[in-house]
């Protein structure tokens, strides 16, 4: 057998290696479509610059609402109230579903008391929800009996809608508190009358064999500040107990609740959450 001087095969080896090195062009191309010889993310299956890593979906951002007039929501979001009708609504009171009797003009909805809870036809799990609301004007009452309202992500878990715009009641049920369980952070509320918006990020809590297996959690901004940050919640809505888990579908309705107070409601679109590497 026949072996090449050490000289010969030194050269060999720097010849291969240097056809391993990407050239200028292969480098360039790196940088458009990613990379195949990284190391693997730690608890992921992707290489950094992973070049077979799906890409996310391109999506038409939003716009911003303004007193006059509400924003655009983002071109991958599901439209509730488009200011038009209550087409995509229902309404549930305790002898259970009805035609929805709340108010609409004027590109707003209105609650008329005694017509029932508006309960959204579509149903929603892990999910971005954005909502506009505003108090009565008419100042009626104090602490919990003024301008109360609220949004219930999967019909039992509530971020309260409330006039708490120099109207004091205990700290877990004003505006933008996961109600009876966490105050908000702080209160940012708007005079009575004026829109306010709120943003949540919503995840959905996980049953097994009828048990828990992870809770639900509010991130939410009340006027652009951040008001709870991946909070756990306690469990569904309660009022002078502590709220409790019972196991429910992983996707359910939105609920806007009646209290009696005419608040009103604008600009509401949710997006459904997905993982990472997801559609």
């Amino acid at each position: 057998m026949h072996f090449p001087a050490q000289g010969t095969l030194l050269a060999l080896v720097v010849a291969a290696a240097a056809l391993a090195q990407p050239r200028p062009a292969e480098q360039k191309d790196r940088s458009v479509y990613g990379y195949t010889d990284t190391p693997v993310l730690p608890n992921q299956r992707w290489r950094v610059h992973d070049a077979a890593r799906p890409h996310p979906r391109v999506i038409v951002p939003g716009t911003q609402s303004t007193p006059e007039r509400p924003g655009r929501p983002p071109s991958d979001a599901i439209v509730l109230f488009h200011g038009q009708d209550l087409s995509g609504w229902t309404a549930r009171d305790k002898q259970g579903p009805r035609e929805p009797g709340w108010k609409v003009e004027n590109g707003y909805l209105e609650v008329v008391p005694g017509t029932g809870h508006l309960v959204s036809q579509e149903k929603f799990g892990d999910c971005q929800l954005h909502v506009e609301w505003a108090a009565p004007t008419e100042l009626r009452g104090a602490g919990q009996m003024r301008g109360n309202s609220g949004v219930l992500l999967m019909s039992r878990y509530e971020i309260q809608a409330l006039d708490s715009h120099g109207n004091q009641t205990y700290a877990d049920g004003q505006a933008a508190s996961i109600y009876g369980q966490f105050p908000p952070l702080v209160n940012a509320s708007r005079p009575p009358g004026q829109w306010q918006s709120f943003d949540i990020v919503f995840e959905a809590p996980r049953f097994a064999d009828s048990q828990l297996v992870k809770p639900a959690y509010f991130t939410v901004f009340h006027n652009g500040v951040l008001m709870h940050h991946r909070q756990e919640v306690v469990g569904r809505m309660a009022h002078a107990q502590v709220g409790t888990y019972a196991p429910h579908g992983p996707e359910e309705p939105l609920m806007l609740q009646n209290h009696g107070d005419r608040v009103r409601y604008r600009n509401i679109w949710v997006r459904k959450l997905t993982g990472y590497d997801q559609p």
